[in-house]
């Protein structure tokens, strides 16, 4: 499981707390206001921010102090985080050795990411020659390969049309299911956390609150939430 412990993430005019816990495997939406500190949350769990007080737990081991290449996280931006000069092939290497080896192995196991994320013929393109949604793939099947445990979003996919963003959430369950990932979510979309996320966690007033379920906290929205939504 993931654990926040009593953390604090404070910089000049911004301070947000969160003492929560998910379960592994857990598919984790995070939605509310902009500038509440979604994005700051993940980056801490994932090792780029460094937080003022508090823990990260990952199934009971400290990993508050850890550089993010040693965590098990992999984390997703909406620049899907590829290198535009390398091809497909070369970035997904990217997600099986730092160094970007390419042995009989190695190219075996791109290949079937390939084929999973629909991807097939198409690892000798460079990203600039891949649609935003190939590029999502791609982004995708480099997770897959890393399978780290946790996997965290930062509305990757907010460029995509409605079907094609539903396309690409289906595929991030899936990946989810044959990783055993846990996985949080930044959307702005409520429709997004409704699709995709078994739970979800509001942001909002300085605190990250402990994940309810998604059903639940859309049919009963706390305050927060439902000024958020414009319900009420």
């Amino acid at each position: 499981m993931l654990q926040l412990d009593h953390l604090v993430l404070a910089a000049a005019g911004f301070r947000l707390e969160a003492d929560l816990t998910l379960p592994k495997g857990a598919l984790c939406a995070v939605v509310g206001p902009s500038g509440a500190g979604k994005s700051t949350l993940l980056n801490a769990v994932a090792g780029f921010v460094a937080p003022q007080a508090g823990r990260v737990l990952w199934e009971g081991a400290d990993i508050t102090r850890l550089p993010p290449g040693q965590r098990p996280v992999t984390i997703l931006f909406q620049d899907q985080n590829l290198f535009p000069h390398l091809t497909v092939e070369r970035n997904l290497a990217l997600g099986l050795s730092p160094d970007g080896r390419m042995d009989a192995a190695a190219q075996a196991r791109i290949a079937e990411a390939l084929v999973r994320t629909g991807l097939e013929g198409l690892g000798g393109r460079k990203p600039g020659q891949l649609s935003g949604g190939q590029q999502g793939r791609a982004a995708l099947a480099r997770a897959l390969l890393r399978a780290r445990p946790v996997l965290l979003l930062d509305e990757p996919f907010a460029a995509l049309g409605p079907a094609l963003k539903a396309e690409m959430l289906a595929l991030v369950r899936e990946v989810a299911a044959q990783t055993g990932a846990t996985v949080l979510m930044v959307t702005h979309d409520p429709q997004d956390a409704r699709r995709f996320a078994d739970v979800t966690m509001l942001v909002a007033d300085g605190r990250a609150h402990p994940p309810v379920a998604t059903p639940a906290l859309f049919a009963d929205p706390p305050p927060a939430l439902a000024a958020y939504l414009g319900a009420g």
